[in-house]
């Protein structure tokens, strides 16, 4: 039976990376969305086909015909929703940062595992099929030892132009809601001065704290960190020896760039990511005796891929590539960073 899967929240990303993506899909049926905004929900409802439509998050929990959620809301809504959804026995799919504190974090952990439930986190970049083949290749040259061993990392997001399409959501203008329940938006040791900038570094930059972490080891400490009030800054993550170092700036008016470089002994692969709403792949590029190689490939998208393989977990129920187990990691990993500040 094709799960039926419930939208929570049908703002612009929620529309243009999850429903239409979702809608598409002929494994599945979108059988409801959720919002605060009335007009919004409508008029999303018509555009991709949506039989029913509800005023809020509970009363789309209480339709028996939804197996499945995912939840695009305001990110301090995020941890209380998942919360309620996981407790009413759907598997969830959320944004990310799927919360603000470890404790958070791991409430929501807990409720999956007592219910042996899918929860995936929306690092939709592990799907990008540019780093699957990114993946395959460190794993070969990790085995047959070709460049040598890896000695270092480089990392970058320079936040920039999204590319996002324009055509495919529909906007009403209607106030952004208040009245849902919130959590707070930072540990209590976390001064309420700096959590603007904590809230940004987790919305923005533990995407490629993620993927290096998916690329070069699931565990990693943090060694040095220099991070600015705006969350912008410098981190080096520790991965059993070899030093990551990330640059994070945020706020560009040009092109958005991020990346990763491995660098071997005698060569290295750099993963060159599209701006995070464009339908294309990431790069790859190998360099081995002065010769440059770059794998390419089609027009894939890593916000279709990743509703594709929430769709094939739920109805497996496999593990997902991204998992609120595994991603704990990232928010103990920014608190880490953000209490170096907080600490001087």
């Amino acid at each position: 039976m094709r799960p039926g899967i419930g939208i929570i929240g049908t703002g612009m990303v929620g529309q243009m990376c999850h429903l239409a993506n979702f809608a598409a899909n002929p494994a599945c049926r979108v059988v409801a969305i959720a919002d605060l905004r009335p007009d919004l929900a409508a008029a999303a409802a018509q555009k991709f086909g949506i039989p029913r439509v509800y005023g809020t998050h509970r009363e789309l929990l209480a339709d028996s015909a939804v197996s499945a959620v995912v939840v695009v809301t305001k990110r301090r809504a995020t941890g209380p929703i998942v919360l309620d959804a996981l407790n009413s026995g759907r598997h969830v799919l959320s944004e990310k940062p799927m919360a603000y504190t470890t404790a958070q974090a791991a409430l929501l952990v807990d409720a999956a595992r007592r219910q042996n439930l899918v929860y995936s986190i929306g690092y939709m970049k592990r799907h990008d099929a540019g780093v699957a083949r990114a993946l395959e290749v460190l794993t070969r040259l990790r085995q047959d030892r070709s460049l040598g061993r890896i000695v270092r990392a480089r990392g970058w997001c320079f936040g920039g132009e999204t590319g996002r399409a324009q055509d495919n959501f529909v906007m009403t203008g209607e106030a952004r809601p208040d009245g849902l329940e919130l959590w707070q938006d930072g540990p209590d040791w976390m001064p309420r001065a700096i959590r603007p900038g904590y809230d940004n570094f987790l919305n923005v930059f533990s995407h490629i704290i993620n993927l290096s972490r998916y690329l070069l080891g699931s565990s990693p400490t943090v060694a040095e960190s220099a991070i600015e009030a705006s969350g912008a800054g410098r981190i080096t993550l520790d991965f059993d020896g070899v030093a990551c170092a990330l640059d994070l700036v945020s706020g560009s008016d040009g092109a958005w760039r991020e990346g990763l470089t491995i660098d071997f002994e005698r060569g290295a692969v750099t993963l060159e990511l599209p701006p995070p709403f464009a339908e294309q792949e990431a790069e790859v590029i190998i360099e081995h005796d002065g010769q440059s190689t770059r794998l390419t490939g089609e027009a894939s998208w890593a916000f279709r891929r990743q509703a594709d393989a929430f769709v094939s977990d739920v109805a497996a129920r496999g593990a997902p590539l991204a998992s609120g187990a595994d991603s704990v990691t990232d928010i103990a990993l920014a608190e880490a960073v953000w209490q170096r500040r907080a600490s001087g």
